[in-house]
């Protein structure tokens, strides 16, 4: 099983774009996995392993949100430049 985070480590890994950043989007199934995650967290409890996971996700995509609050601004600076010219 893929772990929900798994993703975000990818999609930085592999390098992109400001517009990269601000388009990003888990796929339906990390969100299955982490709405899974959250619920069992509520009801049920969690492993060791799967608090772990679920910790590591909410911190990278804390992270992602700051990133793409960044990269819009990039983008917005970067469009009201090319205004200006």
């Amino acid at each position: 099983m893929t772990r929900a985070y798994e993703e975000i480590i990818d999609f930085i890994a592999a390098g992109t774009t400001p517009s990269g950043v601000v388009a990003f989007q888990p796929s339906e199934e990390a969100k299955a996995r982490l709405a899974d995650l959250i619920h069992r967290e509520k009801t049920t409890g969690l492993s060791p392993e799967e608090t772990a996971e679920l910790t590591h996700y909410l911190q990278l995509d804390h992270l992602m949100r700051l990133a793409k609050a960044r990269a819009r601004a990039h983008l917005n600076r970067n469009a009201k430049h090319s205004y200006t010219l």
